[in-house]
């Protein structure tokens, strides 16, 4: 909704700065979107009055304006129109000028004659005949609003001062009107508030002779009101009219059109004229559609209705859509000699059915759908003939027919301070409550509060303290714990869950976000054989299509695919993590759903960059105890594949993608995937954190090569190793394999750095050669190892 500050000052002064205004309206609920500068894409455009106009010298299609702009000596322009004559009053953009789009207009010279700026049309100006009937389409725009030369362009034509657009919710439709705006406005800066009170002289003869209606459905169209205008004289709006409705993104049309667009905005109450003439025998009847009929909207489109539409007819034919847009067939046109004003509140679901069903949201219907104040009917078409007879458009008949079935008693509630203080966690007294909801225009006698009819969405004694509490300062509410309620605090999966995308991200992991069904050809991509209990997936009984057909029973899919993408995309090196959810049926309950944290690489990452990774992050999850194994999964390679274990319990798998695998999937560089099951790694948190002071003495640091067989795992060595030396071997870790020449077939060289101290006292080299000739004995004895010359 944009609010024009210019209208909202009819209502009530607010008496400060546009943006101190917005401030104001959006902390008391009312939410502002921007605040606009009328005519700020406009500068240095002034109003000149052109002395003469003779022929360019080099070019038959131009001419040499001079034009006076308030300076001392007239400036030269050149322009290529044909309608600027002396004496004209035109827009000048001068040396500098910038013009709606970011345009800048500087000095030039055009066939060797200077230029000193530029004569503006309309549409440079961002306006249209709409605007300013008078003026041509095309051409130079020839102004015939008072002014003097060199006066700012912005002041001349009206383009100043400040629209506001607010963000309306659904609950609020009363705020869409510039009335409502100013109740709230007048509310939040305790202003008084103006209301206007429509006076129609009158004096067209009995409308009751003239026109009748009927309404067949009271509870689609819950109230309906109509006046009649005879001897309407079809023009154009004053400039004042036009100037409010551009500001509010409206175009002018005519008076009487523009009459309803005006009243719509000013008391957020949908209007419509029909053209007298046009209605059969000279009847309104408001009924449902009948199979088969049609009617051609004002859009010009020809619409098939539905018999639960509801329509505005005469006494043969549907005229227009209850609440959505009125019938060419009754259009207002220049012809136009005598109308009918209509003023109805119609039901607002109905009206949003109709309209979507057509594919015709409008203005009229955007309002319609959220619920109107059936009261508004009467002081809108009221307003609209009052501006009849301002305008000089036309005579108004006396009286008016008014059909109401709505029920209008306003609601009361009990006023109760205690339960709205609990409610807001405030202390405000009786008296200021009262104060709030007064200003608010809510009427307050002894402990009972009545409602305003525009205010259908306060029901309770939680929507009062809601009132209250906007008035008094949201912003100033101290905060405080809800009594007997839950402190705020994460849980421990939460917190895992945090800490895990943090270690993710500092090993150089992006997080990604997939979506949960896929396509089941992907388990087929992913080479899982037919009695692999994750082909039994959730089907989807309504899919988006045939890719997104089932629940993914793993997240490796969805990882290779985004990977896939990536690499069509022609990035050459990526690293994702994803905390993925998985699901397995479980018969007639629901799915069995279980979190997994899913990393994925390739590029510059390898099967031992992966495992490290993995490490580094469960390491930070204070996962202990760790071991890897090789296993053998349908979608990793064969020797390159590790089962993850933390104290014999299974984490999950890492490994290189199986070729075949990863070119399905549509990558063609080696990848790296790693699935872990989320639940199982926290279950295996060490909770308890433990202190170890940094060492008093130094360490021994021995290499250590063995020749073992070449399927022996280096983890198994490592435990070996471990085992042996006990509590002085601080840390072991394998810095060489190599398999070659010097190697015997079938066999391999690893080579760890042992790191040895003691926490009482200096290890001597021959405490040091002892335990390493401990490792020594034990890797014989298990793996049949010899020491490496």
């Amino acid at each position: 909704m944009k609010l024009s500050l210019e209208w909202l000052s009819e209502f009530v002064d607010t008496a400060v700065s546009p943006e101190k205004y917005a401030e104001a309206m959006t902390l008391s609920g009312s939410k502002v979107e921007t605040v606009e500068a009328l005519g700020s894409e406009i500068q240095n455009v002034v109003l000149g009055r052109v002395l003469s106009v003779s022929p360019h010298p080099d070019a038959d299609r131009l001419s040499v304006c001079q034009v006076e702009v308030g300076r001392a000596a007239p400036v030269q322009i050149v322009t290529g129109a044909s309608n600027v004559t002396p004496d004209a009053l035109v827009p000048v953009a001068l040396d500098g000028a910038r013009l709606p789009g970011g345009k800048e207009i500087r000095t030039g010279a055009l066939r060797g004659v200077t230029s000193e700026g530029m004569l503006c049309s309309l549409s440079e100006l961002s306006l249209t005949v709409n605007d300013f009937p008078y003026a041509r389409e095309d051409g130079i725009f020839l102004v015939e609003e008072p002014g003097t030369p060199g006066q700012d362009i912005r002041t001349v034509l009206g383009l100043t001062g400040h629209v506001v657009e607010f963000e309306i919710t659904n609950n609020r439709p009363d705020c869409l009107s510039v009335i409502g705006l100013a109740r709230e406005s007048a509310a939040t800066f305790d202003k008084p508030l103006t209301l206007p009170h429509p006076a129609v002289t009158g004096g067209g003869g009995d409308i009751e002779a003239l026109l009748s209606v009927s309404v067949e459905d009271a509870a689609l169209c819950p109230r309906y009101t109509a006046r009649m205008v005879r001897g309407v004289k079809i023009g154009p709006s004053p400039r004042w009219l036009r100037e409010r409705l551009r500001a509010a993104g409206v175009r002018p049309i005519s008076n009487i059109v523009d009459i309803t667009n005006y009243v719509m905005l000013e008391y957020g109450q949908p209007m419509h004229a029909f053209d007298y003439a046009c209605l059969e025998a000279g009847r309104i009847v408001v009924r449902c559609a009948r199979p088969g009929e049609t009617l051609e909207t004002l859009d010009g489109r020809a619409r098939a209705l539905e018999p639960s539409m509801l329509l505005i007819a005469d006494a043969d034919r549907p005229i227009g859509v209850a609440g959505v847009m009125g019938g060419a067939n009754s259009e207002i046109t220049e012809e136009t000699r005598d109308i009918v004003f209509e003023s109805a509140n119609f039901n607002g679901p109905s009206v949003r059915r109709t309209a979507l069903t057509l594919g015709m949201r409008t203005d009229a219907s955007s309002r319609f759908e959220k619920g109107l104040d059936p009261t508004s009917t009467i002081p809108a078409v009221d307003r609209a003939c009052e501006l009849v007879e301002r305008l000089g458009a036309g005579t108004v008949c006396d009286g008016r027919i008014d059909i109401c079935g709505a029920d209008t008693a306003p609601r009361t509630l009990p006023l109760d301070p205690d339960r709205i203080n609990a409610l807001l966690g405030t202390r405000l007294s009786a008296d200021e409550i009262v104060s709030y909801l007064t200003r608010l225009g809510f009427s307050v006698r002894g402990k009972e509060v009545t409602v305003p009819s525009w205010r259908a969405d306060v029901e309770g004694t939680a929507d009062l303290a809601e009132e209250a509490a906007r008035l008094y300062g949201y912003n100033i509410i101290e905060s405080a714990p809800l009594p007997g309620g839950a402190l705020g605090l994460l849980t421990e999966k939460q917190r895992g869950e945090r800490l895990t995308r943090a270690l993710c991200r500092a090993a150089g992991y992006s997080e990604i976000l997939t979506y949960s069904f896929v396509s089941p050809s992907w388990l087929d991509k992913l080479a899982f054989p037919a009695s692999d209990a994750r082909r039994r997936c959730v089907r989807i009984e309504n899919p988006l299509g045939e890719d997104t057909g089932v629940m993914r029973t793993t997240a490796l899919s969805s990882m290779l695919d985004a990977l896939g993408r990536n690499e069509a995309g022609r990035n050459k090196q990526v690293a994702f993590f994803e905390l993925a959810h998985t699901y397995r049926p479980a018969g007639d309950a629901l799915p069995e759903e279980r979190p997994i944290l899913t990393l994925g690489a390739y590029g510059d990452r390898d099967f031992f960059a992966l495992k490290g990774a993995v490490e580094t992050i469960l390491d930070g999850l204070r996962v202990r105890d760790l071991s890897f194994t090789r296993v053998c999964e349908p979608s990793y390679h064969p020797g390159r594949c590790a089962e993850v274990r933390a104290g014999g319990v299974t984490l999950g798998v890492l490994g290189e993608v199986h070729p075949a695998v990863a070119e399905a999937f549509g990558l063609s560089q080696r990848t790296v995937a790693a699935e872990l099951d989320f639940l199982t790694v926290l279950s295996a948190r060490t909770h308890a954190e433990t202190f170890a002071p940094l060492p008093r003495f130094p360490a021994v640091s021995r290499d250590l090569a063995v020749v073992c067989a070449a399927e022996t795992p280096a983890a198994e060595l490592a435990a070996v190793i471990r085992e042996s030396v006990g509590g002085l071997l601080a840390d072991c870790r394998v810095f060489d394999v190599y398999t070659g020449s010097q190697i015997p077939a079938g066999q391999k060289s690893v080579a760890f750095a042992l790191t040895l101290r003691a926490g009482d006292r200096t290890l001597t080299d021959e405490e040091a050669d002892a335990l390493l000739r401990r490792a020594l004995d034990a890797l014989q004895a298990a793996f049949g190892v010899s020491l490496r010359a």
